[in-house]
């Protein structure tokens, strides 16, 4: 067990040095992504012309490879985490914006209709009545964002060794130690699934109004729904 979580000194780091650097280089992307989608697809469930050049725009920065951004950004940022994070934050727009535009388009009409009449304003309902209703799409979006942000943080490892626990994939593959490989590839499997689990625990603490799966299954159906040959 030991052997799986050494670390070479030329990494300078420790094993849970690394785990923690590689959490740092792939949420902090999610959570910028998720500040600029906010008020983005604000602005597109209301002028819903503006929807599609912004989600074609966030399309095209996501097909463009990291490499490309790497070189772009590196005479500005240097072999750093920023020329990381850029390129991963701007990915994470076309998975949070469509997630946070199709929650606020779910709220009612009903619902804008009342919160109106309370005198709520633009901001202010957007805030407290939009957001609070569209929670469960904009932390689907944010599983998604943030399991492929923890992914692809590996390919930090090609500006100079920022690429966290993907620099032991990197590090195995020169000095032929296939142990460090399932150091990395392990770990990195290990953190998405418990990232997703804890976005999955906070949408529940968030929404407990939302069924859980286990109780829609098992939950009676209502004696109208029920045929008159089962009765």
């Amino acid at each position: 067990m030991d052997r799986f979580f050494h670390v070479p000194s030329a990494l300078q780091h420790s094993y849970l040095g690394l785990v923690g650097w590689h959490l740092e280089e792939a949420l902090i992307p999610v959570l910028a992504g998720l500040l600029l989608a906010l008020p983005i697809a604000q602005l597109c469930a209301r002028l819903r012309w503006l929807y599609p050049p912004v989600l074609w725009g966030a399309t095209v920065l996501y097909a463009i490879p990291s490499l490309a951004f790497f070189v772009v950004l590196i005479n500005w940022t240097g072999q750093s985490e920023i020329t990381v994070m850029i390129p991963l934050t701007l990915y994470s727009l076309v998975v949070l914006i469509p997630a946070i535009v199709d929650g606020v388009r779910s709220v009612p009409e009903d619902t804008h209709a009342a919160a109106t009449a309370m005198g709520f304003g633009p901001v202010r309902r957007y805030l407290q009545v939009e957001l609070p209703i569209a929670v469960p799409a904009i932390f689907a979006g944010l599983r998604v964002a943030t399991v492929s942000s923890i992914s692809l943080v590996s390919i930090g490892v090609l500006i100079g060794n920022q690429g966290a626990l993907g620099n032991l994939l990197d590090y195995s593959m020169h000095y032929h130690l296939p142990l460090l490989t399932v150091s990395s590839v392990g770990g990195i499997a290990v953190l998405a699934i418990a990232a997703d689990a804890v976005l999955v625990l906070c949408r529940r603490l968030l929404t407990p109004w939302t069924p859980s799966r286990s109780q829609g299954r098992g939950a009676p159906l209502p004696a109208a729904a029920v045929p008159e040959e089962a009765r």
